[in-house]
């Protein structure tokens, strides 16, 4: 071996020896609002089909109870990243640490108002009634409101439980505490294929909104910013994939959300239409949002809703 290789080579072997293995990369810490909804089954589908490694970033997921305690793990620095709800940004005006970083998806097609098959037979006989949401300010109180509104009765006509997680909603609809429920479409499809609910109202009407959307604190988004570049590339790229393979899809979205082939297979077909391909922030939807803050009494006035966002992490 020439004399000067061989010193190289022995200098990188004592390199190594001195400073070991290299270390693994941070996972990104990345939480859904909830942990059964459709909309947020992309970051399995990344995860699982290997879309995120693929783009450089090692994802940790979690799931929370709610847009609530999605914000509360943001600040307390337990998730760098989060799937959450488009009314959730008025958080950010309110203080949050955070800022929404995509759009990942608009009009409001997962989610229904729910009865008891012996319940509310029409919208009307909803009036006064208990419909539960998980947690007050979020996007399901939102809709209950603006179906209250609807009707005539102002934003108060239907009085709104907030529950947390969707099995203690689901109890509480079967006990009788509560008339209705305010859930996503898979459940709700799951629920009437059992004979134990029916959809009540559908949401299909409501064209400018962003019902979910990408967060990132704002330490991360300082400390970590190709991280959450490449996040959100992945995120785009899985919901090409989601498009082109709807087999593979409902596979792992029936595992994840314990629906059967068939809920699941109609789930998909209701709800695909809903995710953006960009990710950007429509001014239209924007205002609309900012409107149902003041409506539900979470902010004073409307907020400047630039100051909420960015799209430096999308795809150029």
């Amino acid at each position: 071996m020439n004399r000067y290789v061989a010193t190289a080579v022995f200098a990188l072997a004592a390199a190594t020896a001195l400073t070991g293995p290299a270390q693994a990369e941070e996972p990104l810490r990345v939480a859904k609002a909830v942990p059964e909804a459709f909309s947020f089954v992309p970051l399995d589908i990344g995860i699982q089909e290997g879309i995120f490694k693929k783009n450089g970033v090692d994802v940790q997921a979690s799931a929370m109870a709610g847009d609530a305690k999605l914000q509360q793990a943001m600040a307390a620095d337990s998730i760098d990243a989060a799937l959450g709800s488009g009314p959730g940004m008025a958080f950010i005006a309110k203080g949050s640490p955070v800022k929404a970083i995509a759009a990942m998806a608009g009009p409001p097609l997962l989610l229904a108002i729910v009865v008891r098959p012996d319940g509310p037979k029409t919208v009307a006989d909803l009036k006064g009634k208990k419909v539960s949401v998980s947690t007050l300010g979020s996007l399901t109180a939102w809709l209950v409101n603006q179906t209250s509104r609807r009707q005539g009765w102002g934003p108060q006509g239907i009085e709104i439980e907030p529950m947390g997680i969707m099995p203690g909603q689901i109890a509480a609809l079967k006990r009788g505490d509560i008339d209705g429920i305010i859930m996503d479409i898979g459940n709700a499809f799951d629920l009437e294929k059992k004979g134990e609910g029916r959809i009540l109202v559908r949401f299909t009407d409501i064209k400018d909104f962003i019902i979910h959307v990408i967060y990132a604190t704002n330490k991360a988004i300082a400390n970590r910013p190709n991280d959450l570049r490449n996040f959100v590339k992945g995120w785009f790229e899985t919901i090409a994939f989601m498009r082109g393979h709807k087999d593979e899809t409902v596979k792992i979205a029936a595992a994840v959300t314990g629906k059967d082939a068939d809920i699941t297979g109609r789930t998909y077909d209701e709800l695909m239409p809903m995710f953006s391909g960009t990710g950007k922030f429509d001014p239209a939807a924007l205002s609309v949002l900012s409107k149902s803050w003041v409506e539900l009494g979470t902010l004073p006035s409307e907020p400047d809703v630039k100051t909420l966002y960015t799209e430096e992490f999308l795809p150029k």
